[in-house]
């Protein structure tokens, strides 16, 4: 197994934290700006019912580009908080070691 050094991983954390951030709010934005996106389609639409109203909206081209960037940001923000779950597993990792190894230490010695 190769060094683990804690404080890389610690670094790593605090790097990414804002970008976390960031993506996992422009994802929720999306979200909730698709709702908006679609009753302004709504309203725009010539039909009558409500229902055909939502169906001229989900198959309107602007509304599935916003899906795409909503796909897309929840692939930033996963990916970054994956990555940020495995810095944290380094670090845990290092730990059980370090645990491991004081007490082969204090066994030997």
């Amino acid at each position: 197994m190769r060094d683990i050094d804690p404080n890389d991983a610690i670094d790593y954390i605090i790097k990414n934290a804002e970008k976390f951030a960031k993506a996992k709010a422009e994802r929720i934005y999306l979200e909730e700006f698709r709702k908006s996106k679609k009753a302004i389609l709504m309203k725009e639409s010539f039909e009558e019912t409500v229902g055909a109203q939502e169906r001229e909206a989900y198959a309107h081209p602007d509304y599935r580009e916003l899906l795409r960037g909503l796909r897309e940001a929840i692939e930033i923000e996963e990916k970054l908080r994956w990555d940020l779950v495995a810095a944290q597993a380094r670090v845990d990792v290092w730990r059980s070691i370090e645990a491991s190894n004081r007490r082969e230490a204090r066994a030997l010695g």
